[in-house]
Order: structure tokens, then C-alpha cells, then sequence
């Protein structure tokens, strides 16, 4: 497998000084930066607007945009030109498929993230029209939640089925992440690791970046 990819979440940066959070985590070698983008109705919280978006883009890292909504349809639409991935949730619409199709029509690579009680056994009616699976290892809305450890049982299911499909999907897990339950998840399958709290809490974000990998 190839070196793991990490993402820090904007979720956890200091609100007040966001450009310098994200300078800080590029230059520690981050590989994309997550974005979680949340309406206070799929999720109980508000998080970050499309402005935003757009100017966290400038900044050089690209944007993985996990999209926390009901309203699908106008934030890909609205999102779309900050995104290098645009993930939505399998729970939010009953047209996976056609939602899929309609990201990758924008040209973007398209994600679907599955909740804690989500099994993942619809993958393979949507097989083709997925880049990146996104694993929920908390439930979502809320920063600095525990890891639930039963979720790697389903990060190992969703390899098995890439590799027996011959597919290149990537396997995305976001919640809870920390060098102590990094390794785990890489030898499940992960191959982007989303971490919030454990790199723009920590003293050093170089070192923490470096353990996660």
C-alpha cells in the first residue's frame, strides 16, 4: 500500500486565526485538508460556508469537502469549486447513485460516508461511481468524540470488497483518529486518515502528522 495521505480537520483549528491553522499543517506536511461542512439539520451543528471554502483553496492544500447535509443537491452545486473530493452521506438521499454520477459529471472525485450504524452492504449497486468511501469512527456533528473501536471491522469489510471488485477506491475514516489507533486502521485498509483534535492540538503538528503515517 502507499504512504497513508492525512487530513486535518479544519473542525479543530482556532476559528479566530483559520489561514494561519491551515499554513501550519501544510507546512507540516499534510496532504489534503478536511473540511466538514454541516447545516445543524443532518447534524446538530454549523460549521463553514462556501466563501470560506473558496478561500481555504487558496491556501494550497486541496479540499476534501465532507458534506454533513439534506440539502445535497445545491452544496455540491455550491461547494464544487473548492473541492478536489466531494463526500456525501449514504443516509442523506434516497438516490445515491444518481447524486454520485452528478459529482463526478463536476469533474470532482466523489465520496460516500457511511454513519457508525451504516453497514456498508449497498457498495456494490454504487461500485462505479465511487473514489472515496468515508468511514464514520464517531458519530457525526461534533469534534474531539472517542473512537469507536467496532468500526474497524468495517474499514477491513470495505477493503475486502475494493480488492475483490479490482477497484481503486479510497478508504477514508474520520473520527477519534490518534497515533495510538493509526496503525489499526492502516492495516485494515485506511489509506486517508482524518485528524482533528490529535494534530491542531498538538504541540508539535510535524511529529503528529509524521506518527499518524
Amino acid at each position: 500500500m502507499s504512504e497513508i495521505k492525512v487530513a486535518p480537520s479544519v473542525l479543530a483549528a482556532d476559528p479566530l486565526c483559520l489561514a494561519e491553522e491551515i499554513a501550519t499543517v501544510k507546512d507540516a506536511g499534510a496532504d489534503l485538508l478536511h473540511l466538514d461542512i454541516m447545516d445543524g439539520h443532518f447534524v446538530p451543528n454549523l460549521t463553514f460556508g462556501v466563501e470560506a471554502a473558496r478561500r481555504m483553496k487558496q491556501l494550497g492544500l486541496p479540499l476534501d469537502i465532507h458534506l454533513m447535509v439534506d440539502c445535497l443537491d445545491w452544496a455540491i452545486s455550491a461547494f464544487s469549486g473548492s473541492a478536489e473530493y466531494l463526500t456525501v452521506h449514504a443516509e442523506a438521499t434516497p438516490h445515491l447513485h444518481r447524486t454520485l454520477q452528478y459529482i463526478k459529471s463536476l469533474g470532482l472525485k466523489s465520496g460516500v460516508a457511511l454513519n457508525p450504524s451504516t453497514p456498508p452492504d449497498f457498495l456494490p449497486f454504487v461500485a462505479d461511481q465511487v473514489d472515496l468511501v468515508l468511514i464514520m469512527t464517531v458519530n457525526p456533528g461534533w469534534g474531539g468524540q472517542a473512537f469507536i473501536p467496532e468500526m474497524v471491522d468495517k474499514v477491513s469489510w470495505v477493503r475486502r470488497f475494493i480488492v475483490e471488485r479490482g477497484l481503486s477506491a479510497e478508504i477514508e475514516v474520520d473520527g477519534g483518529v490518534t497515533a495510538d489507533n493509526a496503525r489499526i486502521l492502516r492495516e485494515a485498509g485506511a489509506s486517508i486518515l482524518v485528524a482533528g483534535s490529535y494534530v491542531f492540538k498538538a504541540a508539535h503538528r510535524q511529529a503528529a502528522i509524521s506518527r499518524l503515517r
